[in-house]
């Protein structure tokens, strides 16, 4: 699956168990369309997990326009309400950034991570 979006927010790298790390970050993903003669928009935020590498983190800053390819999951969760709710998950395998990283600006522009195991 491919998804496009920009990121809300500048990547965050977790350590897990030790010695394994984890990249989260979330997109934006916009949707236009029209309704009653109205071109509207609407936005899905999706939150994203990339286990490969956490060298990648520097170049994924607020704002930058990425595209991920990878699988998507629903975690269902329940609000203080009380209330069924679920998030959608990307688990990321690779990603192509599709503009300049402003902490990395010139290095990142284009550049391709691939799925390296």
């Amino acid at each position: 699956m491919e998804i496009t979006g920009r990121l809300v927010a500048d990547a965050a790298v977790r350590n897990i168990e030790g010695d394994r790390t984890v990249t989260n970050f979330r997109v934006a993903v916009n949707r236009r369309y029209i309704s009653g003669g109205e071109q509207r928009e609407d936005t899905t935020f999706i939150d994203c997990a990339y286990w490969r590498s956490d060298a990648v983190a520097p170049y994924l800053t607020k704002g930058l326009l990425v595209q991920l390819f990878g699988h998507i999951s629903a975690r269902p969760w329940v609000s203080r309400d009380g209330e069924p709710m679920a998030s959608l998950n990307f688990h990321t395998n690779e990603i192509t950034l599709l503009g300049a990283s402003r902490k990395a600006s010139g290095k990142g522009k284009g550049s391709r991570k691939n799925q390296a195991a």
